[in-house]
This record gives C-alpha cells, sequence and structure tokens, in this order.
C-alpha cells in the first residue's frame, strides 16, 4: 500500500532504529506513524485515540527513549497505569526497546514491597510507570520527586477514569512540572477526558486511528491457551493431527519467523519462511513453491504475508497474538477464500486471555476455546490416515513383483507377524508416541471464567468513608492474592459498594475480612427477588 510508512521514515535515530530492527518489528503501526513525529516534535499537548493491543507502549515509548537525557538522575517521564499488569508490561517493553542506551525504567505499583522500589528510586530514575495510588503514595512520602518531569502519560486513559482514579490523577498532576508535555491514550473518549484535557492541558493536537469495518465469515475460529514454553508442541500437535495440514503460520517478529522456521525443520515437516529482510526473487520462488505444495507450511510475519493469494488452505495459524484486530481479520481472512472453508487458529499465554476477548469483540465474531489433541488422539488418527491409504493401494492394481515378495515372506512366516514387522519397520518413528513431549494445563483468566463464573459481593465501604473503585481494589489487593482485572464491575454508592470477581476468590475475600468482635466489612450481595 502506498500510503504505509517505514520507521525510519518517522524521524528516529540510527541507535533506535537499530533497536527496533533487532526486536524484528518490520512496520509502524498506524498509532505509532501518528504520534512518534508529533512527540519527537516536543511543542505540544497530545490526545491519541488508539484500542488496546495497537502499539501505543513503542508510539510514546520511543519518542521518550530519544529524548530522555541519560547523564541526569531526575526523574524525567512519568506514565499512569490503571493496573499492576500493566505497569510491568509497559516498563519491560520500553526496556527492551532502548537498545544500548543506558536509561533506567522502573515500575512502582500496590501489591510489591516498598521497600524494594524506594531503592530504585534512591539509586536515580529516568522513567517511572506508575499505578496512581502508589505513585500518591510516594509523592506523601517525598521519595518521588516530579517537578522536573517533561513528560507525563497517562495510559488507558477511559480505564484510570472507569476505575474511579480521576481525583487521584488530578493529585498527581498538582506534583508536576507545570511546563511538561501531557500525552494521554484512551480509546475511547469519553466527556470526563475532554474535560480533564481542557483543565490540565493547554492546547493539544487529536490523534485518531481511522478504523476500518471489520469482517470475517469463517466457519471456524478457535484458541489454545497454552505456557509460552509449550507453543511449539502444541504446534507440531496440531499439525500432526490434521491430515491433508496446508497452513500459513503467523509471527510477529523476523527473528521468530526463523526460529520457528528452523524448529519445524528439525521436527521434520516441510516448511518455508518469508519476512522483511528476504530479497523479492527469494520471495517469489518461496510463494511459488508453497502454492504447488512443495512445502505444506509457510511462517511468515504479517507484512511479507501480505499479497499472498493462496486459495485452498486449510489453516491460518496464530502462533503469535495479533497486534490489533485488524491483523487478526487480515490474517485469519485467508482460509475464506474461493469459497474454501478453513480453521483459524489462535495460540494465546494465559496473560493474553483478555487481549484476545478485546479482539472478539471488536471484530464481531466467535473465537472458541478447545483442547490441544492428546497424544493418543494423534496416533490413532496417523494410524487412520495409513489404514486409508492401504486401502486406497489396495483397489488399484498392484505390480507383479509385490506379490511374489509377499508369497516369499509368508512361506516360513506366519501373516500376521510378517505384517506387524513391515508396520514397524515403515512406521516405528512416525507411530512413536515418545517423540511428543509433555504439555501442563495453563492457568489463566479464560481457564477461571469458564470454569468458575463470578460472583457478586457487598463491601460495607462507601464515598463517606473516602473510598473510590481504585482505593477498593487496592485494599482488596492487599488482603488477598488477586489480580485488579479480576475486580470488576465496581459500584461505589454513599454508605456502600459492590464488586464482582471470579468465584474462585470470592470466598478467599470474605474471609479475609473477617474479624472477631466487629462486623463483616465483605460479604456475598443478597440477590433480588
Amino acid at each position: 500500500m502506498t500510503n504505509k510508512k517505514e520507521f525510519n521514515e518517522l524521524g528516529l535515530s540510527a541507535k533506535v532504529l537499530d533497536a527496533i530492527n533487532k526486536k524484528g518489528f518490520e512496520e509502524p503501526t498506524a498509532i505509532q506513524v501518528l504520534t512518534i513525529p508529533v512527540m519527537l516534535r516536543n511543542d505540544t499537548n497530545i490526545i491519541a485515540q488508539a484500542q488496546t493491543g495497537t502499539g501505543k507502549t513503542a508510539a510514546f515509548g520511543l519518542p521518550l527513549i530519544e529524548m530522555v537525557d541519560a547523564d541526569s538522575k531526575t526523574v524525567q517521564a512519568l506514565i499512569l497505569v490503571p493496573t499492576r499488569e500493566l505497569a510491568i508490561q509497559v516498563s519491560e517493553e520500553i526496556n527492551s526497546l532502548k537498545g544500548d542506551k543506558d536509561i533506567k525504567i522502573v515500575p512502582i505499583y500496590g501489591g510489591q514491597s516498598i521497600d524494594q522500589q524506594l531503592r530504585r528510586l534512591k539509586k536515580g530514575v529516568h522513567i517511572v510507570v506508575g499505578s496512581p495510588g502508589r505513585v500518591i503514595d510516594h509523592l506523601n512520602r517525598k521519595t518521588l520527586k516530579l517537578g522536573k518531569i517533561e513528560h507525563l502519560i497517562l495510559d488507558e486513559g477511559d480505564e484510570m477514569l472507569n476505575m474511579g482514579f480521576i481525583e487521584d490523577i488530578e493529585e498527581i498532576m498538582k506534583h508536576t512540572n507545570p511546563d511538561k508535555r501531557t500525552l494521554l491514550f484512551s480509546a475511547t473518549m469519553p466527556r470526563k477526558i475532554k474535560d480533564l484535557a481542557h483543565k490540565y492541558m493547554d492546547g493539544y493536537e487529536l490523534l485518531r486511528v481511522k478504523k476500518e469495518p471489520l469482517t470475517t465469515n469463517l466457519t471456524e475460529q478457535i484458541y489454545f491457551e497454552v505456557k509460552a514454553s509449550d507453543k511449539f508442541e502444541a504446534l507440531c500437535r496440531i499439525i500432526d493431527m490434521e491430515a491433508g495440514f496446508y497452513g500459513l503460520i503467523f509471527c510477529r517478529t523476523k527473528s521468530d519467523v526463523d526460529s520457528l522456521a528452523t524448529h519445524l525443520m528439525d521436527r521434520g515437516f516441510d516448511v518455508e519462511a518469508i519476512h522483511g529482510d528476504i530479497s523479492q526473487a527469494q520471495r517469489e520462488r518461496t510463494l511459488n513453491k508453497f502454492k504447488k505444495q512443495g512445502a505444506n507450511i509457510l511462517v511468515a510475519t504479517d507484512v511479507a504475508g501480505r499479497g499472498i493469494d493462496v486459495n485452498n488452505l486449510t489453516h491460518v495459524i496464530n502462533y503469535s497474538l495479533p497486534q490489533d484486530p485488524e491483523s487478526y481479520v487480515n490474517r485469519i481472512g485467508r482460509t475464506g477464500r474461493a469459497g474454501n472453508e478453513g480453521t483459524a487458529i489462535t495460540f494465546i499465554t494465559p496473560s493474553e486471555y483478555k487481549r484476545l476477548m478485546f479482539i472478539q469483540r471488536m471484530a464481531k465474531t466467535d473465537i472458541k476455546k478447545s483442547k490441544v489433541p492428546q497424544v493418543k488422539d494423534i496416533i490413532n488418527a496417523k494410524k487412520k490416515k495409513i489404514y486409508d491409504d492401504l486401502t486406497t493401494i489396495l483397489e488399484n492394481e498392484i505390480e507383479t513383483k509385490y506379490y511374489s515378495w509377499a508369497k516369499e515372506l509368508l512361506e516360513d512366516n506366519n501373516p500376521t507377524d510378517i505384517l506387524a514387522a513391515i508396520l514397524n519397520y515403515c512406521f516405528e518413528e512416525e507411530l512413536n508416541s515418545e517423540a511428543y513431549g509433555e504439555i501442563k494445563e495453563a492457568g489463566g483468566k479464560g481457564k477461571q471464567l469458564d470454569q468458575q463464573g463470578k460472583t457478586r459481593l457487598f463491601v460495607a465501604l462507601g464515598k463517606r468513608d473516602k473510598i473510590n473503585a481504585g482505593k477498593l481494589i487496592e485494599l482488596i489487593m492487599s488482603k488477598v492474592s488477586i489480580k485488579s482485572k479480576h475486580i470488576r464491575d465496581i459500584q461505589v454508592m454513599d454508605k456502600f459498594s459492590f464488586i464482582t470477581v471470579p468465584f474462585d476468590k470470592a470466598e478467599k475475600i470474605v474471609v479475609s475480612f473477617k474479624e472477631k468482635g466487629r462486623k463483616t466489612l465483605i460479604t456475598h450481595a443478597k440477590k433480588k427477588g
């Protein structure tokens, strides 16, 4: 497409481009194309409307890496996020993009040892990624100083407002450098977001990614929830389970493509690979071979996968979760071409469940959970294929020399014994169950919701107790091991509140807040009627 841009057109330095290349990113996402040049100009505040999973962390992370002064020991940027999980994720992502630039990025959030955070802050930090509650805690302790920050980034702005962090955000802003640049990311633009912008941002540039309608007519879309270390084993099982597998496998980066293709070759599969580093001539040879089914597996990145026109694919597999709903629809649409039906399979780790559900919601499609095939089922499927192949051979004329040979073998041997020996000789390796590794059940949000459901709890605290949604989440997390994203549908009234949590966590929460001689703080909500 002519309007596509490359990273080297966005104003990034050679060092940062090198770090991007080493990570394997080939092409910037739409929000990165819009945000990076404006942020590098450093002359305006920004409001960017972008969905989760569209590459927005790199959109603000890459310019921050360029602009941070590594020689200074002061905090130069604060990134506010609604949850501890996102604080860790954003911090790790920016760390992975900084290359050899000596900048310190530290996540601070509730539930982690504050002493550990104090030690890291004392050593000198350039970028702080934090949840509002813990940031305020450090501000009150005077262990975090924001008077010299140059950039304040509010990530998942609408989510923070939904969780009741508006007062916390306003309190934090009072401690920041008035001359800073503010960047606000939000999936939606509710009135509260606009009010916040008018109150605290002296003019801003609005960046909005144009959304295309998402449609897919696939008859079957499934996902497997597995640990990252078990992905390859699960993939091999799926390929072996399907007679006549002919599929396209998508990875996120060039290095991932090369690594997966090599491992599949080592396992004995006929596989080819394409990505941005492959010449046009090599790409054409590879695609021609794949179209003629000289190889039944093609591993590709999103960029290299564009323009692949193959009508009879049986599978498209997302070995890496796509960056956004658009990429998902573009990938899987390749199995439904020319009236052919196919199967789209997506691998996710437990922590990626929320992103997959977001993709499902935005693409208005249905992605069903499935279980990785058992080894015994794969062996049985292979046996059936061998039986069908032998039956087909029997239905056709067999050369006389094979009948003569068969008679010789049967002269001094039992027919069953000699047939068993031939099957062993021909298929010992193919039917070896020990060739497959063990895959353990991956626990995660998808599993919890599938098996356990949710329940509603009553909390005897409300606005008069100076409680908001954010503080309520932190209070519960201080007593019970639960992720903030599992505490949903929060309603804070004047004298009490309601929350929804996974069923298996509800009883632990109730028990944890019971105290002798005192009224129980949290109980199961009474059902209406």
